[in-house]
């Protein structure tokens, strides 16, 4: 009994001492006396002696960081007034009034007495907390007078570069194969920590990353000292193998015999760890910051991916026979649509930003053969979704001589067989499953994915069946007029988020093919023995939607001159095209292929933005 007593007592205290600790700001600004605000706070309790005042204490609704000592406003405690007015100010305290109300008596002799051993323990608190303070204050004093002292003795170390065993200079990326020899390597400073008199940092030099290691007098320079992340510098040393257990790039790590400084970097406030890291989080930032951000792990690996990738293409297209060309980006006709064209004046004439190569690839089928371009495109849509850009990388091909059913298999090809090489260097697939596993790091280990190829053959489905099966799955759109949600009827172009939460339920690459000729380009053919249709085909991907748009093209100058008066389009401006059925014209057919879409699909990227060096979006042109 007289243990729970004593802890009921204890725990009573310790709330009244916390609570009446708050009237604290009422004497003092912060927690340490200085002589001047010592004097102030005396001078104060002279004048409240002086002038008689009493002060009210209300256990129910009063509040020691709040109040002045008025009935309106009273203190919850009586040391709470002790603290901010002196133990010899007088103290009322309100008690319940027989019929309802209150009234205010002299505090008792037990509360006096309670309030006055709080007040003792709170001076002994502030005493050993200003005795703490000194003590910090004068060991902070000689902490900062030793690294300084450190730092004037670090500028008289003068580090020479030894004679002897000349250094090769190497890239990164060459270092295991020069473990034992003394190199020359050159980079940014990627990550950096001092220990044990010991300097460790992580180089840099786009082609891989190497762990140092400075010890002795290399780690004591002013240089060494002051080293801050992403100064450029050059090292020597020797690359040697790590022991079993420790980690590192590579497995090894360079002991340096000698290094200087290049260009050093920013520290403080303007370092660059201020100016971007793991917690920002603000998209304009960021991109303001584009030029910074890629020299991170995440982003050069995307970019070091989409390399890799666009050398598969090329390699991939070899193989196949076809022959890549350079089309103008600067053109005075449209190819989807005058609506999303970037105009501009050139020379006193109207001109264009490409919206696509196709129609110039078409006019190299008859003397280069099937072709293709790496080409940037540009669309003029005031779109902010995660899968648009105002300017693109767009990989288009043009293949003559070949059906509907072989375009398709032609794409699929090339899809393939470019990601199959990919992921059969070690490197890439190295780069591929590192930026899936970033990507989930708020995904359970059991249920994070990897990177799956695709499985072929792709499904090819009619628009009809799409339609179909949008409706029987409840896959609704919304009604251009009402807004209200229904079903999808023959002749809608398919909404983008209708379209992925199919292809995302399905779960597999899908060939969805011939639109109504409405929705599409005027230069598609139609399909035969189904006019009102034509022989067009978008590829969609899980997650991502659509990554290929193709078709056939109209091969009768008479069929193309009639598409021109429907849609509305002079066709003087197309003549060079137009020749093309008129001096011998083939079945042929092409398609487009927007490369940051598949490295989204391909990298696990929410949005397509992370896919380009700097992209370009609504609004967005800088850096």
């Amino acid at each position: 009994m007289a243990s729970a007593l004593l802890q009921k007592s204890s725990e009573a205290v310790t709330a009244a001492l916390e609570q009446a600790t708050a009237a604290l700001s009422l004497c003092q600004s912060h927690l340490s006396f200085g002589p001047a605000r010592t004097l102030v706070c005396r001078q104060r309790r002279s004048d409240i002696a002086q002038t008689g005042t009493t002060y009210h204490v209300n256990e129910t609704s009063g509040d020691d960081s709040t109040a002045d000592g008025s009935a309106a406003k009273p203190y919850k405690t009586v040391v709470g007034v002790y603290i901010a007015h002196g133990e010899s100010a007088s103290v009322v305290v309100a008690k319940p009034k027989e019929g309802g109300g209150e009234t205010w008596e002299p505090a008792t002799a037990s509360a006096v007495k309670k309030a006055t051993k709080l007040l003792a323990q709170h001076k002994q608190k502030l005493a050993k907390q200003e005795e703490l303070r000194k003590r910090e204050e004068a060991e902070g004093a000689a902490k900062r007078e030793a690294e300084a002292k450190k730092l004037a003795e670090s500028k008289l170390i003068v580090l020479e570069e030894p004679t002897g065993e000349e250094a090769k200079r190497i890239k990164i990326k060459e270092s295991v194969e020069h473990r034992g020899q003394r190199v020359r390597i050159f980079g940014w400073v990627h990550r950096l920590r001092q220990q044990g008199g010991m300097t460790f940092l992580t180089l840099r030099d786009g082609t891989g990353y190497l762990q140092c290691v400075l010890a002795g007098r290399l780690s004591q320079t002013y240089d060494a000292l002051t080293l801050t992340l992403e100064s450029t510098i050059q090292i020597t040393g020797k690359i040697a193998a790590l022991p079993e257990g420790k980690t590192a790039p590579d497995g090894h790590e360079l002991s340096a015999d000698w290094w200087a400084v290049i260009g050093k970097a920013p520290g403080g406030d303007d370092a660059i760890s201020n100016k971007v890291n793991a917690e920002s989080k603000d998209a304009s930032q960021l991109a303001d910051a584009r030029h910074l951000v890629i020299r991170g792990e995440t982003h050069s690996a995307i970019l070091k991916v989409r390399a890799a990738l666009l050398s598969s293409f090329r390699q991939t297209y070899a193989e196949l026979g076809v022959l890549e060309v350079t089309p103008p980006c600067l053109v005075q006709t449209s190819v989807e649509g005058g609506s999303t064209l970037f105009g501009f004046d050139y020379y006193g004439q109207t001109a264009y930003l490409t919206q696509s190569s196709q129609l110039y690839l078409e006019t190299c089928l008859p003397s280069l053969g099937d072709v293709f371009c790496v080409q940037e495109s540009f669309r003029a849509e005031k779109s902010h979704t995660r899968r648009h850009l105002s300017e693109f990388t767009h990989l288009e091909g043009e293949l003559a001589f070949l059906s509907f059913d072989e375009l398709m298999t032609h794409i699929e090809e090339l899809i393939c067989r470019t990601v199959d090489r990919l992921l059969a260097n070690p490197q890439t697939k190295a780069l591929i499953d590192q930026l899936w596993e970033s990507s989930q790091k708020d995904v359970p280990v059991s249920e994070r994915r990897k990177f799956e190829p695709p499985q072929r053959p792709f499904m090819r489905m009619d628009y009809k069946d799409a339609i179909k099966y949008l409706n029987e799955h409840n896959i609704t759109r919304p009604d251009e007029v009402t807004g209200v949600e229904g079903p999808h009827v023959i002749g809608d172009d398919i909404a983008e988020a209708a379209e992925r939460k199919m292809t995302d339920q399905i779960g597999k690459p899908i060939f969805l093919m011939k639109f109504p000729m409405e929705i599409k380009s005027f230069y598609m053919q139609r399909v035969a023995g189904d006019r009102g249709y034509t022989e067009s085909c978008d590829l969609l991907i899980p997650n991502v939607g659509e990554i290929v748009g193709g078709s056939m093209r109209i091969t009768d100058l008479e069929e193309l001159m009639a598409a021109y008066k429907r849609e509305g389009i002079p066709s003087d401006p197309y003549y060079w095209y137009n020749d093309q059925r008129k001096y011998g014209t083939c079945e042929h057919g092409g398609y487009g292929l927007g490369v940051e879409r598949l490295l989204a699909w391909l990298l696990n990227r929410f949005t397509v933005r992370d896919c380009s060096l700097y992209p370009r979006w609504t609004g967005r042109a800088t850096p």
